[in-house]
């Protein structure tokens, strides 16, 4: 009985499911939203982004920002009781290089 098991590509695999991630977080208008403020206004406190967010629920915008966080598209900076969000650049930069364009690239590119 000599069976062969097939070996899986753990390496990409882990790669496709970070990416996977940070997709997932980019795939919401809100949350496109709440970047494009934060790229247009520079680092913002929430109570000042709640009211260009048509006065969404600062809960409700919590959550948003929280999956934008954890995808590390934004860097949270907390001064007291207040927390700041902006933009993660260098991460943004990466998601948008070449790198994962040539993952999806046959060889013979």
């Amino acid at each position: 009985m000599n069976q062969e098991i097939p070996l899986q590509d753990v390496s990409m695999k882990t790669f496709f499911t970070k990416y996977e991630a940070k997709f997932k977080a980019l795939a919401d208008l809100k949350r496109l939203e709440i970047m494009h403020i934060l790229t247009q206004k520079g680092e913002m406190c929430v109570c000042d982004l709640a009211p260009l967010m048509d006065n969404m629920a600062q809960s409700k915008l919590s959550y948003h920002l929280r999956i934008l966080l954890d995808a590390n598209i934004l860097i949270k900076e907390t001064r007291g009781t207040w927390s700041y969000y902006q933009i993660n650049q260098e991460e943004v930069d990466h998601l948008l290089s070449h790198e994962l364009c040539c993952v999806f690239k046959p060889p013979s590119c």
